[in-house]
């Protein structure tokens, strides 16, 4: 067995809330004198009276040299503290890590870049900061700015480049300059179809190379298709470590809801804030059976006046794969406009999914389609109920199908002509009429 490549032992991580300490100026000494109250200044909280947070706690694991591991878990769980410790950017309270081989990190867009440096600049800066000799940063040089597409503005300052831009290079960099150990956080949050693909080649050709990967998303059909093993992480502890799908399929059945509410407001331009789930007849729930209407209420907050913006819904299997999808890109009916507050509805028609857990995305972009306006992640999380034989699908491995092949059933016949018998035809049925007799 090789050695571990990494290897986390009892880590924790602790914060404690609230403001910094205050500390008294002489300005403030001196205001107080001529008013008399020297010494009579607002109570100070102490440190340790402050509420304690611990991000993460109790975290073992190792990872062998050459492995793809997934780290998966709803935000907030620890999983973006755990690479820094892990990047060495931030030290564990307690507990401590192992580590062999240079490590590489893309912790978020653009992680290292100055942004009055060049594209050129940034590479060398980012490669030395990788452990990088500048031989070494010549010879991968050009590769990896053709991945990023940037060779026209290789020489123009970052701080000029869009964020796709920004993100294909800060990739590149990352992937093409052969650190041992690679850290990758979020990296598909952004940029188009395209260059999500590229980077899921480009990670698979890495871990194939003999390099360790650890690879945090909430994408979960990437983290199957890279990963053979993942993490779940909640509340800062590790709830599951195994093979991904059954620890993805484990962690989407675990956090289905019938809501989603979110308290951070950050600075994209239409926040999605709170997502509920009703069926057909108005009911909020987070169980459905297949064919029941799935009614998303989406409410929303925009920064200003957005001139027809587009809105995106895809619904996505116990695998994360999607299996239908709603879009104004496609469709064409954008609103006019957005400002402030409000209510979107979206509702899947009649959908006949399979009995398993689902997870819902959804994204925004500008009028033009490739602008950002909030980044694509799951927003609510719901169950299609019963078994395949309830649904009218009474074959001896029906259920056994969802293990491997969790995708919708769309109608479909059989001809044997040789047996006389008319054509037979298969489809999924909403679950009332399965059940009524014959």
């Amino acid at each position: 067995m090789s050695a571990a490549a990494i290897r986390a032992i009892e880590l924790g991580k602790k914060y404690q809330l609230g403001e910094r300490e205050s500390y008294t100026t002489l300005r403030d000494v001196l205001a107080n004198l001529v008013r008399g109250t020297v010494g009579r200044g607002p109570r100070v909280v102490k440190k340790s009276e402050r509420p304690i947070l611990w991000s993460l706690r109790n975290v073992s694991f190792d990872v062998e040299q050459g492995d793809t591991v997934g780290i998966i878990g709803r935000n907030g769980a620890g999983k973006s503290t755990l690479l820094k410790i892990l990047a060495q950017i931030t030290r564990p309270t307690e507990g401590s890590v192992e580590l062999r081989g240079k490590v590489g990190s893309l912790l978020e867009v653009g992680t290292g870049f100055h942004p009055e440096l060049t594209g050129r600049d940034n590479v060398y800066l980012c490669g030395a900061i990788l452990g990088m000799s500048r031989i070494e940063i010549q010879k991968k040089f050009d590769e990896i700015v053709a991945f990023a597409e940037v060779e026209r503005f290789i020489d123009t300052p970052v701080k000029r480049y869009s964020s796709g831009m920004y993100m294909r290079l800060a990739f590149a960099v990352a992937a093409h300059l052969e650190p041992e150990i690679l850290l990758v956080d979020e990296v598909l949050a952004v940029g188009d179809v395209a260059f999500q693909k590229k980077c899921i080649g480009k990670m698979g050709d890495v871990s194939k190379q003999g390099r360790t990967v650890l690879f945090v998303s909430h994408n979960m059909g990437a983290v199957n298709s890279l990963c053979r093993r993942s993490i779940w992480i909640h509340d800062g502890k590790v709830v599951a470590d195994g093979k991904s799908q059954v620890v993805v399929a484990d962690y989407m059945q675990a956090m289905r809801s019938g809501t989603l509410v979110s308290t951070a407001h950050g600075n994209e331009p239409l926040f999605i804030e709170r997502v509920v789930l009703r069926n057909g007849r108005g009911e909020i729930t987070d169980q459905f059976d297949s064919g029941d209407d799935i009614c998303m209420d989406i409410e929303y907050v925009a920064n200003g006046r957005i001139e027809r913006p587009n809105l995106w819904v895809q619904i996505a299997n116990s695998i994360g794969q999607g299996v239908c999808i709603a879009s104004t890109m496609f469709d064409g009916h954008n609103p006019d406009f957005l400002e402030g507050s409000g209510k979107a509805t979206c509702v899947f028609k009649t959908p006949r999914l399979t009995p398993q857990a689902y997870a819902i995305w959804m994204g925004t972009r500008a009028a033009d389609g490739a602008t950002l306006l909030s980044k694509s992640k799951e927003v609510a999380y719901f169950s299609v109920m019963g078994t395949m034989n309830d649904y009218g699908l009474m074959g001896e491995a029906a259920d056994v199908f969802l293990s491997d092949f969790p995708w919708p059933i769309f109608p479909y016949e059989w001809h044997f002509p040789a047996t006389g018998k008319p054509p037979v035809r298969v489809e999924m049925r909403d679950a009332a009429s399965a059940r009524k007799p014959d």
